[in-house]
């Protein structure tokens, strides 16, 4: 029997109902503030002068991004979580009213829109990445505080004097006294892959800029695609953490979730990319 001095979620997700299907949703809102944000710090960095991406391009980097995480994060979501699903019924995915997203599934939609965009202005396509990385935390940290706002994505069970009773984590109809409370992981989540990575990647990316301005050697932390990395292996190691108080969504792949295993697949990706940078910059006797 649960002590119900635990708090029960009872936030309501939906903002304004317009319709049985369409409505403004707190999750959709994250969306939409993450972009915002995003491309506010993006337009500073045109600003200051720590950036070559102007204006007239951040409009398409702003529109290729969107539809890079939409789509991205909508196709790795039935195809990471469930895609049996999607494979019975394609036109799920088009259902977005139902939910569904992947982070995962958004990084790899992001970087096929940032390669087209990279492309299309003749911008080094690492130095686009560093861009994009160093504002991709906001989305994360608002992202996650959507899904505990929805009351999904909740944590293992937990006698944590903070522990939340999430009714969805329950058969319907029982009783709210019977339900065990469990970690509010979607917070812990925001605070560590939103927050504190937020707070770390603005830090690299005013810290590297300056050494650069004031014309001083340029290290190879410094070189293109190093921020890109380091976002993908700080990610990856504070989504794992994360991971580690959250029930599993999903099957497991060799005893682990399914976000830490692709978390492996992304820090390894950024380990690769360090690599392949210090050896280049070895190569070429010159940063990137």
């Amino acid at each position: 029997m649960t002590d119900l001095a635990y708090w029960v979620h009872d936030l309501d997700p939906v903002i304004y109902q317009f319709t049985e299907t369409i409505a403004i949703r707190w999750y959709g809102l994250s969306y939409v503030a993450g972009f915002l944000i995003a491309f506010g710090l993006l337009g500073m960095y045109w600003k200051r002068g720590r950036s070559q991406v102007a204006p007239y391009m951040q409009e398409s980097l702003a529109m290729s991004m969107i539809l890079g995480v939409v789509i991205g994060g909508r196709l790795g979501y039935f195809l990471f979580y469930e895609t049996g699903n999607f494979l019975r019924d394609p036109l799920v995915f088009f259902r977005v009213w139902e939910g569904g997203m992947a982070s995962h599934g958004g990084f790899i939609g992001v970087t096929v829109a940032g390669l087209w965009v990279a492309r299309k202005f003749k911008i080094p396509r690492l130095q686009l990445g560093d861009l994009v990385a160093s504002v991709a935390a906001p989305g994360l940290m608002l992202g996650r505080l959507a899904n505990f706002i929805n009351g999904e994505l909740w944590g293992k069970v937990s006698d944590v004097p903070w522990a939340v009773i999430f009714p969805q984590s329950a058969p319907a109809g029982m009783p709210v006294h019977l339900i065990e409370p469990r970690h509010p992981s979607q917070l812990y989540q925001a605070g560590l892959e939103g927050l504190l990575l937020l707070v770390y990647m603005q830090w690299r990316f005013w810290s590297v800029n300056r050494q650069a301005q004031e014309g001083q050697p340029v290290s190879p932390s410094a070189a293109h695609g190093h921020l890109m990395a380091e976002f993908l292996i700080g990610y990856s190691i504070l989504r794992w953490i994360g991971e580690l108080f959250r029930e599993p969504d999903a099957a497991l792949i060799m005893g682990m979730s399914r976000g830490s295993f692709y978390s492996l697949v992304l820090l390894a990706v950024g380990i690769g990319i360090l690599v392949w940078i210090r050896r280049r910059r070895l190569t070429n006797g010159q940063s990137l």
